[in-house]
């Protein structure tokens, strides 16, 4: 049953060839969507190109389907799937400040490992402020550690919030997506009076 432990089944060496390839896959896809590009991620926020939310949220609401059928029928067990425990304030803070760089700076932090890969100037600039960050964060980070594990809530999913069963959530979250990707193009050709993602 998975999750299966790849350095396990197949050892450290081709258990990381495995990993390589998988991101090199990912990456490969990204680019060829065009998620490379800052100006066509930074479009979104201006409703103009809305690929980035379709795509996104189509693969999020695919694997959600995926995982849960898996475990239905017993090829997964969902336990052993790894959750980051949450930890709410320390997450909110984190998710404005992504969200934020995100819309300056026109990347997230893999698009803009895709853009630095294929020499993308503002993207290895993106990737080097990201590096400094990620560094003095953790040169800091005992400096405010009561706040960075503030709001414990340990493993804690979107059923558990809803005290909803998975099923229904899953059914509820597909229908919510469904309507949201119909009116994402809606709202494009109101704003700009044509279908063309550009």
């Amino acid at each position: 049953m998975a999750p299966w432990d790849l350095d396990i089944e197949l050892g450290k060496i081709f258990a990381s060839v495995v990993y390589l390839l998988i991101g090199f896959a990912f990456g490969f896809i990204l680019e060829s969507a065009g998620f490379g590009d800052s100006r066509r991620l930074a479009a979104q926020f201006y409703f103009r190109n809305l690929a980035v939310l379709k795509v996104m949220f189509t693969a999020i609401l695919v694997a959600m389907v995926a995982i849960f059928w898996a475990s239905g029928i017993g090829w997964l067990d969902y336990e052993d799937v790894w959750v980051n425990p949450t930890y709410l304030w320390p997450g909110i803070l984190g998710g404005l400040i992504m969200g934020v760089g995100f819309v300056f700076g026109g990347f997230c932090p893999g698009t803009s490992l895709v853009g630095a890969a294929t020499l993308k100037l503002d993207a290895v600039w993106f990737v080097a402020g990201a590096a400094v960050g990620i560094h003095g964060f953790g040169e800091t980070v005992g400096l405010f550690e009561d706040f960075w594990y503030s709001g414990d809530l340990g493993r804690f999913t979107l059923q558990d919030w809803l005290g909803q069963p998975v099923g229904m959530v899953v059914l509820g979250l597909v229908v919510i997506g469904v309507i949201m990707l119909w009116a994402a193009g809606l709202l494009r050709r109101w704003l700009y009076g044509d279908a063309d993602e550009r």
